[in-house]
């Protein structure tokens, strides 16, 4: 069980680092005055409106932030990070 520990770490920490740098993609591609993904041309066309396109990507970030929240709690409370 030992040796384990050191896996599920990296691991973990694997998880916060593309979390994180997703995140900041994510945020990113918002846009402050409420165009979002519709100003990027072609990429609204995958979904049926801008807002449903606005939806999808708000419901991604928000859980993109779930897991490095959850993650980084992980880390700090069993790892001490």
């Amino acid at each position: 069980m030992e040796s384990l520990i050191p896996f599920i770490r990296m691991l973990l920490q694997g998880c916060q680092i593309i979390s994180a740098v997703l995140l900041i993609v994510l945020v990113l591609i918002h846009s402050p005055k409420g165009d979002g993904i519709g100003g990027m041309g072609g990429t609204a066309q995958i979904f049926s409106s801008q807002k449903g396109a606005e939806a999808a990507l708000n419901k991604i970030t928000a859980y993109t932030a779930g897991v490095f929240y959850v993650v980084s709690f992980v880390l700090g409370h069993y790892f001490g990070f």
